[in-house]
C-alpha cells in the first residue's frame, strides 16, 4: 500500500516521522513524503535541528486517488505550519472524503480539526489538543493509540513518541496486517 506522510517544510518531531516510516516500509508499504514545498524538510529532536528528508511529492500534486491512507507526524511547529495551508487541509479532508485511512499523532490531530473531520470521534492527542479537540466536537480520550472505525474512515491517534510503538501496532492492523 502507498501510505503518504504529509509534512511542511519544517517542525516535523523526527522520530515521528521516522519510525512510522521504518514500520510501514518493514511491513511491506510503499511510504512517501508530500510536504507544501519541493526539497528537503528539516526536522526537530523536540527544540535542535535534526535531519533533513527529501520531498517526493507537493501536496498541490498530491491526490488520494493515488494512496491507501495519510499518515500526519507531529511536532508542534509541523501540523500548525500545515494547517495554514489551504492544498494541505484540503488533502487531509479529501482522504476522510475518500473513507482512507487518517493516522496523527502528538499535535498532528490540529490538522483534523482545521480538516473538520474529528467531529463525533473518538481521538487522542498530546495533552494541550484536548480542548482544542473537544472544542471541534471529538470525544477526547488518555490513551496509548486510538483507532475510530465508526466514521466515515478510520483514524487512528496517538499522544507522543513514547506511544510510538502503540502508534506503528494499530496503523498497521487498521492497514490489514
Amino acid at each position: 500500500m502507498r501510505i503518504a506522510f504529509l509534512l511542511a517544510p519544517e517542525g516535523v518531531e523526527e522520530i515521528e516521522l521516522t519510525e512510522p516510516w521504518k514500520a510501514m516500509t518493514d511491513a511491506g508499504h510503499t511510504p512517501r513524503l508530500v510536504s507544501t514545498r519541493a526539497g528537503r524538510i528539516q526536522a526537530f529532536d523536540h527544540l535542535d535541528k535534526a535531519d533533513t528528508f527529501q520531498v517526493d511529492q507537493t501536496v498541490d500534486e498530491a491526490s488520494a486517488e493515488e494512496y491507501d491512507a495519510l499518515l500526519l507526524p507531529g511536532g508542534v511547529a509541523n501540523p500548525d505550519l500545515l494547517r495554514l495551508d489551504d492544498d494541505a487541509v484540503r488533502l487531509v479532508k479529501t482522504f476522510s472524503e475518500a473513507g482512507k485511512l487518517i493516522a496523527a499523532i502528538c499535535h498532528a490531530p490540529w490538522m483534523l480539526i482545521e480538516a473538520d473531520v474529528v467531529r463525533d470521534r473518538t481521538v487522542t492527542s498530546w495533552p494541550s489538543l484536548e480542548t482544542d479537540l473537544r472544542n471541534a466536537g471529538a470525544d477526547w480520550v488518555d490513551e496509548e493509540a486510538v483507532a475510530d472505525v465508526d466514521g466515515p474512515n478510520p483514524i487512528v491517534t496517538s499522544r507522543k513518541p513514547d506511544d510510538l510503538k502503540a502508534f506503528n501496532e494499530t496503523v498497521l492492523a487498521q492497514l490489514g496486517g
